[in-house]
C-alpha cells in the first residue's frame, strides 16, 4: 500500500538526485554559464559575413570589444554582450546586423504547444529563446509547465511557487475582485450591485503586493529572463478552479495577458510560452495572451491523432470563452480570440526514414500552407544536448566532431529563421502602442 507520506519520501530522494545532475551539469557554484563564442561562430553562423571581412572590420576600430585569444592564438572568444556590442556598432555593406523590429510595438509573444509529452515543446522553445538571443533579441521565456523542463534548462532551481504563473493568477484574482467591486460601488444606476469576497487563505498570501518584476528572473544568458516554474506549482489546476468558483466573472484565461501588458512595450522584444501537455487553466492562459501558436509534432501517427485532438479540443476551449465577451477589461485582448499566425512544427524527423517522410506529407496535405518547411531533425546531438539540459547553441563544437555539431544546429538555424519569419509578418500586422 502507498499513501501520499510514501510519494513524499520518493519525491525527496528524487529530489537528491536532481541536485546531484545540476552538480553534474553546471558550474561548481550549481549555477549554469554561458559559454564564449568563436570568431568562427561569430561571423560564420551568428553575423552570416565572410570572416575575412569580419576580422578586417574589427581591426580597423581597436575599440571594438576584440574577444578572447586562445593560448594558441589561432581563435577569438567573445561572449554575448561583446557580440551585441558589435552588433550595435558595426555594420557590413551599409547593412545592420541589428534584428528587423517594427518600432513603436510591444513584444511579438509565440505559445509553442500541444498535448503530446515527448513532442519537443520545451526543446524548440528553449532552441528558439537561445537563437533569438544570438539574433540579437531580448527574449522573455514564461515556463507554464509544473514540469519545469525549460526552467531547469535555464539553470533555474529552487523556485517559490508563488514566483510562478500561479501566482501571477492568483495576483490578478485579488486585484481583479477589487476592480469588480469598486465598479460595483460606483455603477451609474446607484444601485448596489454584489461584492465579490475573497478568503483570507488568498488574501493573505501577500500577493497582491508583488511587484510586476518580481515574476521576471535572469538566466545565464544576459538577454533572457525567465518567468520560470517549479513542481509545486502543479497545483494550479485545482486552485484555479477553486478561484473561478469564489469569483465566477474573474476572466481566468486573461489573467497572464493583463500581467505582460504592463511591461514596457520595449523591455522585450519576443516573448516565447512553453506550454503543458494538456488543455487546463496554466495553457489556455498561454494560448489567449500569444498573437502566434506553434504546434510542435514528432512525426508518427499516434503524434498526428494526439494533434488533431489537440487542436479540436483547443477550438472548444477557446469557443467556450465566449461567455466572457465583453466582460473583460479594456487593454486585453479581445474576444473571440484570434491568432496573427499558426504553424504546425515538425520534431524529431529522421530524412531518410519513409513513415517519417510520408507522415510530413500527410501534415502537408492536411494542415496545407500551415506546416513549415524545416522539420526539426533528430541527430545524435540534439539527443545529447537535451540530456544535459542545454540547447545545441550552448554546446561547444569542440567537444563533438565539427560535422555532428553543425548538423544540428543547422536544423534548429532553419526552423529558427522560419520562425523569426512568421513572426516578423505577424508583428507587422500587430497593433501599435498608444
Amino acid at each position: 500500500m502507498f499513501t501520499h507520506e510514501d510519494l513524499a519520501q520518493l519525491q525527496a530522494q528524487s529530489l537528491k538526485m536532481q541536485g546531484w545532475i545540476r552538480q553534474q551539469t553546471y558550474s561548481p557554484e550549481m549555477e549554469k554559464t554561458l559559454r564564449r563564442f568563436s570568431s568562427w561562430e561569430l561571423s560564420e553562423l551568428i553575423f552570416k559575413v565572410n570572416q575575412s571581412t569580419l576580422r578586417g572590420r574589427m581591426a580597423l576600430d581597436p575599440s571594438l570589444p576584440q574577444g578572447l585569444v586562445e593560448e594558441d592564438g589561432r581563435q577569438r572568444w567573445y561572449t554575448l554582450e561583446e557580440i551585441n556590442e558589435i552588433r550595435r556598432r558595426l555594420k557590413i555593406n551599409r547593412r545592420s546586423l541589428l534584428p528587423p523590429r517594427p518600432a513603436g510595438k510591444r513584444a511579438i509573444r509565440a505559445a509553442i504547444a500541444n498535448f503530446k509529452g515527448g513532442a519537443g515543446k520545451s526543446t524548440v522553445a528553449l532552441h528558439f529563446a537561445h537563437a533569438a538571443a544570438l539574433d540579437g533579441y531580448r527574449v522573455l521565456a514564461v515556463d507554464f509547465d509544473p514540469q519545469a523542463t525549460l526552467s531547469h534548462s535555464m539553470g533555474l532551481s529552487d523556485v517559490a511557487e508563488e514566483f510562478t504563473v500561479w501566482g501571477i493568477m492568483a495576483r490578478d484574482l485579488i486585484r481583479e475582485t477589487e476592480r469588480m467591486n469598486a465598479s460595483a460601488r460606483g455603477a451609474e444606476s446607484g444601485t448596489a450591485l454584489p461584492q465579490r469576497r475573497l478568503p483570507a487563505s488568498v488574501t493573505d498570501m501577500g500577493l497582491a503586493d508583488l511587484r510586476t518584476n518580481d515574476f521576471i528572473k535572469p538566466t545565464s544568458w544576459p538577454t533572457i529572463d525567465i518567468i520560470p516554474s517549479c513542481a509545486n506549482a502543479a497545483f494550479v489546476e485545482f486552485a484555479s478552479a477553486q478561484y473561478r468558483h469564489l469569483n465566477p466573472e474573474w476572466s481566468f484565461f486573461a489573467a497572464v495577458s493583463r500581467y505582460l501588458d504592463t511591461l514596457p512595450a520595449d523591455a522585450y522584444d519576443l516573448v516565447i510560452f512553453d506550454c503543458p501537455p494538456a488543455i487546463g487553466y496554466q495553457s489556455m492562459n498561454a494560448v489567449f495572451a500569444a498573437d502566434v501558436l506553434y504546434i510542435p509534432s514528432g512525426p508518427g501517427y499516434w503524434e498526428y491523432d494526439s494533434t488533431t485532438s489537440f487542436i479540436g479540443q483547443l477550438a472548444e476551449a477557446l469557443s467556450d470563452l465566449s461567455q466572457f465577451n465583453g466582460i473583460v477589461p479594456a487593454g486585453t485582448m479581445g474576444l473571440p480570440k484570434a491568432f496573427l499566425d499558426l504553424r504546425f512544427l515538425i520534431t524529431r524527423y529522421e530524412p531518410n526514414n519513409d513513415l517519417h517522410r510520408a507522415m510530413y506529407a500527410a501534415f502537408c496535405k492536411v494542415f496545407e500552407g500551415r506546416v513549415t518547411e524545416n522539420p526539426i531533425e533528430m541527430t545524435r546531438a540534439v539527443e545529447q544536448s537535451g540530456r544535459f539540459l542545454s540547447s545545441i547553441y550552448e554546446t561547444d563544437y569542440r567537444e563533438m566532431t565539427r560535422e555532428t555539431w553543425r548538423r544540428a544546429r543547422g536544423s534548429f538555424d532553419k526552423a529558427y529563421e522560419e520562425f523569426r519569419g512568421h513572426l516578423v509578418t505577424a508583428w507587422d500586422k500587430l497593433e501599435g502602442e498608444a
